[in-house]
């Protein structure tokens, strides 16, 4: 309750709050409350019926999660997030929001509240003695609509369409207004946001949030800020998009997960002089490495999202890993010893970042356990590697080969995999019904 107390006595001119919990396909969904209401719901929990997370993409009930018609379409018990009561700056009107996690009427953690996936993989990792400190690195695009079309956002010159523009500052200055608000809005929020730069597709950026030995604190903000990127955008007259791959001919967006582990003094595990880093290390990158294919629904959830993994395109297409080497999976960055971490590399921007980040650690978790040996690190380009077909080349391969993986039913829990599988083959057969321009194009005269 001192939080809700102390977000009314700060911010006394809102009235409406707005309360949301992430679904299986990473989606922010919820209502407005009054400000009145949040007493009880901070005392109580708040009634939201089940099915809330049980939705496609598209926020079609999946009948097959058995959280529809099997149970009534009951009711689960939201309680709010700590430290997620905020305001919202980029609307007009005075506005709070309030993140939630689902619980049921016995006070266990809801099946199908990807939130509750991740705090298992962590408490899994604490149960050994470990904790993950965990940082998350979103690439997005900003786009206009231009005569019914979306392009690149920010001054058009001749000729710049199609232009790389990684680490551009004039990018940078063009939007510098948008991105102004972006970082008061930040502040406001407490959101550790840092590094901000241009990507390499024209409208392409990338901002890296601050590490945490909170690893459900660090997604709870990476989330909270890509609901106030795309707040903020379109204050500006933009659209802000994770989507995976928006456009056939420029680079894909990413999320990257930085993941390092403390021992219970806080001293990094990883840390070595030696670039690799210790046993530890190659250890956590091995499990990473073997469990890739089985979890790569998680990574690319999304027909568009394989659309990404293409060679020399800065998304990987092996489970490779390497030294300071951009053209692997599993990267270790150069920096002092006591900076040692790997990056994960392979995940879309479109991921779900709970599911995302426990199907890490839960790797992670399972290399330390087998003593994985990664092999030897890859040195130069690693898409010149001649390597046998590892990650799933289709959306439905991925679907059938995590309905398939013990590791996966294991790292997420039986109840979320029964519902995320649901929801993605219903969402792979309405995609795959749909007749697109491209069949017209290809198969109406001369098939």
């Amino acid at each position: 309750m001192n939080e809700l107390q102390r977000f009314l006595a700060a911010q006394p001119a809102i009235d409406a709050v707005q309360v949301f919990i992430t679904d299986a396909s990473g989606v922010p969904r919820g209502k407005c409350v009054k400000a009145s209401e949040l007493e009880a719901i901070y005392r109580d929990g708040r009634r939201v019926a089940g099915s809330i997370l049980g939705l496609d993409i598209t926020g079609e009930d999946v009948d097959a999660t058995g959280l529809v018609w099997d149970v009534g379409d009951a009711d689960g018990i939201c309680r709010p997030v700590p430290g997620t009561l905020l305001p919202s700056p980029w609307i007009d009107a005075p506005t709070g929001q309030l993140m939630l996690t689902m619980y049921d009427d016995a006070g266990e953690p809801a099946p199908g509240d990807p939130r509750h996936a991740l705090a298992r993989a962590v408490e899994r990792l604490s149960a050994l003695g470990y904790t993950p400190v965990v940082a998350c690195e979103l690439e997005f695009f900003l786009l206009r609509e231009v005569a019914g079309r979306l392009e690149p956002a920010g001054r058009c010159r001749a000729g710049e369409r199609t232009r790389i523009e990684s680490y551009s500052l004039t990018r940078l200055d063009d939007l510098a207004p948008l991105f102004a608000d972006v970082h008061a809005a930040a502040r406001a929020q407490g959101l550790p946001a840092e590094t901000l730069m241009a990507e390499y597709a024209p409208g392409q950026f990338e901002i890296t949030l601050h590490h945490r030995a909170d690893a459900l604190r660090a997604v709870d903000e990476a989330i909270l800020f890509k609901r106030l990127l795309r707040g903020v955008a379109r204050r500006h007259g933009c659209v802000a998009t994770f989507m995976a791959k928006p456009f056939a001919e420029r680079a894909g967006s990413g999320l990257h997960v930085h993941v390092s582990l403390a021992d219970r003094d806080g001293r990094n595990l990883f840390a070595a002089d030696d670039p690799a880093g210790t046993p530890l290390l190659r250890h956590a990158i091995g499990g990473l490495a073997a469990t890739v294919a089985d979890s790569f629904l998680v990574f690319a959830p999304n027909a568009n999202s394989y659309r990404r993994f293409r060679s020399a395109s800065y998304a990987p297409i092996a489970p490779t890993w390497g030294i300071n080497n951009r053209t692997v999976s599993l990267r270790v960055p150069a920096g002092p010893p006591g900076s040692r971490h790997v990056e994960h590399r392979i995940a879309g921007a479109d991921a779900n970042l709970y599911l995302t980040v426990a199907a890490v650690l839960s790797g992670i978790g399972k290399g330390l356990a087998e003593r994985i040996d990664p092999g030897a690190p890859v040195t130069g380009n690693g898409y010149a590697l001649s390597q046998p077909r590892v990650f799933p080349a289709t959306w439905h391969e991925a679907i059938e080969r995590a309905a398939a993986s013990e590791f996966l039913h294991t790292a997420l829990g039986e109840g979320l995999m029964k519902i995320l599988l649901a929801v993605k083959r219903q969402e792979c057969e309405r995609f795959m019904a749909e007749v697109t321009p491209l069949d017209y194009a290809w198969y109406l005269r001369d098939s």
